[in-house]
This record gives structure tokens, C-alpha cells and sequence, in this order.
């Protein structure tokens, strides 16, 4: 009698694992019709984050740029000031190793402000090189916001025509999972994660496993189809289950002595065809 019960156990156990397998890949299934707009959209997203952090760089570039500009300009200002005292002491100089000293002074604040000017020059050159770049930077982002709105529109009327199913799915599925211990349902979210079609629990199609395709020993067969414990592939370590059980029905192949009779039928219709040719030909 508890041998019995822990049959019915078992089998309670693969069912409801099976159940589950093929509510989650409905669910599967629901995400699949999105493909990978999720991902474009995340993508655009990061993208425009990069965008705009790129202008904001380039914005504070102009600001220093800028901010040295009109450095620059002070020191031309304070240069030609002095420039002008100097030209002013010349009048007054009474020797010439003043005129000298005030000749070289001027000289010197004339290459400053030379000097200056060329930084100016090479300061507003790099502003309008900056100010080109952010135009064009401002141009891609206006250009990404608008792909991100048509992805962003088409993913919303796609999980607006799947959302309700989805979610309907979604709760099957929490309350299967209510019905199976953790131990296994923990193993068999394992197992789901990590094969690459998302099947965790699979049955036996023609003698082989339906996750991996290999061929299961006669034995291991009858072990499923007795349902005494849970059985997993030797090679992908999926879960087997009896398709009986899992309400699969799978088609029988052709047997292999319906070929042969088919071949001699043919021979004989062939040989009979033959045989009536020659016969006409001898009549005529």
C-alpha cells in the first residue's frame, strides 16, 4: 500500500512538473514575440546616456576654452597698459641704460601680447571644433530619441496584446510551483536555466531523450514508465517523463514488414505489366 502511495507520489510530482514546464514555456513563448526590441531599447537608452554625457563634456571643454579667452584677454589689456607707462617713461629717461631697460620691457609685453593673441586664436578654433562636434552629437541624439520612441511604441503594443495572457500565465505558474517541494522545483529551475531551449523536464521520443536527442537503454525506459522515482538524462541531466503520463500522444512509426510486402507487391504489379506487353506484341 505505501509502495503504491509513493508511486502516486512520484508521478503526482512529474506531472505537475510537466505542467509547469509547459506553462513556462508558454511564457516563453509570449517573450519570444517581443524578439529583441527589449534589448534595442535598452541599448538606445545606454546610448543616449553616452550621448549626453559626451555633450556635457564638451560643454564644460567650451566653458575652460572660453574661460582662457578672456584670461588671455586681461593679460593683452594689462600687457598694452603697460606698454603704454613705458612709452611714457622713454620721455623722461636720462641715461641710456634706462632707455634700454624700458626698450626691452616694451619689446617683452609686445611678444606677450602676440603671444596672447595666438592662444586666442587657437582657444577660439578649438571652441568652434567643439561647438561643431556638439552640434552633431545633439543631432545623434535627436536621431536616437526618435528610434527609441518607435521601439519603445512597438514594444508597448506588443505587451499590451500579450500582458493579459502573460499574466494569467504567470499565476498559473506561482501556483504550480506551490505544489512542489522546493528540493525539486529549485533542481528543476537549475536544470531549466541552463539548458538552451528552456526545457527542464522533457519525455522519451523514439527511444531517445527529447532534450538531447540520446539514446536511453531499454532499462531506463522501463524505470520511467514505472514512475517509482524521478529519473534524469545521463548525458543532459534533464528530467524524464513517461509521455503517457505527460498526455503526449506519439505517433508510431511505420513498421519495417509493411516496406518489404509493398516492395513485392510492386515486383509483382511490374512482373504482371511485363508479362501483358510481350503478350500483345506476340498478337500483333
Amino acid at each position: 500500500m505505501a509502495k503504491k502511495e509513493t508511486e502516486n507520489l512520484v508521478e503526482e510530482k512529474l506531472k505537475n512538473l510537466y505542467q509547469l514546464q509547459t506553462t513556462l514555456s508558454a511564457i516563453d513563448e509570449k517573450r519570444a514575440l517581443r524578439g529583441e526590441l527589449p534589448l534595442e531599447v535598452q541599448d538606445l537608452e545606454d546610448e543616449i546616456a553616452g550621448l549626453k554625457t559626451r555633450v556635457e563634456h564638451i560643454e564644460n571643454d567650451i566653458n575652460e576654452f572660453e574661460q582662457a579667452v578672456a584670461q588671455k584677454q586681461g593679460e593683452i589689456q594689462d600687457a598694452q597698459e603697460s606698454v603704454e607707462r613705458y612709452k611714457r617713461q622713454l620721455d623722461e629717461v636720462r641715461n641710456n641704460r634706462e632707455y634700454d631697460t624700458l626698450t626691452k620691457e616694451i619689446e617683452f609685453q609686445s611678444l606677450e601680447i602676440e603671444l596672447c593673441n595666438k592662444k586666442i586664436k587657437e582657444a577660439n578654433a578649438k571652441v568652434e571644433d567643439k561647438k561643431r562636434e556638439m552640434a552633431h552629437t545633439q543631432e545623434l541624439i535627436a536621431d536616437r530619441q526618435s528610434a527609441l520612441s518607435e521601439k519603445k511604441n512597438e514594444l508597448d503594443e506588443i505587451m499590451q496584446e500579450t500582458r493579459e495572457e502573460e499574466e494569467k500565465l504567470k499565476a498559473k505558474a506561482t501556483e504550480l510551483e506551490a505544489t512542489i517541494e522546493p528540493r525539486l522545483l529549485s533542481s528543476f529551475m537549475r536544470i531549466r536555466k541552463n539548458a538552451r531551449n528552456g526545457l527542464g523536464i522533457v519525455y522519451v521520443q523514439r527511444d531517445a531523450c527529447g532534450g538531447c536527442f540520446n539514446k536511453i537503454p531499454p532499462q531506463r525506459q522501463i524505470d520511467i514508465k514505472m514512475h517509482k522515482k524521478v529519473i534524469v538524462c545521463e548525458y543532459c541531466g534533464r528530467i524524464m517523463i513517461d509521455p503517457e503520463l505527460a498526455d503526449v500522444k506519439i505517433e508510431t512509426p511505420e513498421t519495417t514488414e509493411d516496406k518489404p510486402k509493398r516492395k513485392r507487391a510492386t515486383i509483382r504489379k511490374t512482373a504482371a505489366s511485363k508479362k501483358s506487353e510481350e503478350s500483345e506484341t506476340k498478337l500483333s
